[in-house]
């Protein structure tokens, strides 16, 4: 009940637009991920409609919709990436951990997501 009495407080004083982001931080930082309540909480105290808060919450992938595990794995699938066995990666891990992409293992502690470009290579 705390994390939601912390939050409400924090939507009674961040109702302008440009604060949507700060207050979806601190949601998911309390979570590990936007529950929806939360996200409908949001929208009654802020006066913002349903559809602005997801699609703010959409558009960034720091966020998320569903919980995530404990350790996040990226596998960048972008052109460089790809030809130099992304997928083959991507596969194997599936395959090692018994998810496809997009999903969190039973116990929670990891989640898979493939990526376009993590940008943080040299392949170029």
């Amino acid at each position: 009940m705390e994390k939601a009495e912390d939050i409400s407080r924090q939507l009674k004083n961040n109702n302008h637009k440009g604060k949507l982001i700060s207050v979806l931080e601190e949601i998911q930082s309390k979570y590990g991920y936007l529950p929806e309540q939360e996200l409908r909480t949001m929208a009654a105290e802020t006066g913002h409609s349903l559809v602005d808060i997801y699609g703010v919450a959409t558009f960034y992938r720091a966020f998320s919709l569903k919980p995530r595990g404990k350790h996040l794995i990226s596998v960048c699938l972008g052109t460089a990436c790809h030809v130099r066995g992304g997928p083959a990666i991507a596969k194997e891990i599936e395959q090692q951990l018994g998810i496809a992409g997009g999903e969190t293992t039973p116990d929670n502690e990891f989640t898979l997501e493939t990526v376009n470009c993590l940008g943080a290579c040299a392949l170029g």
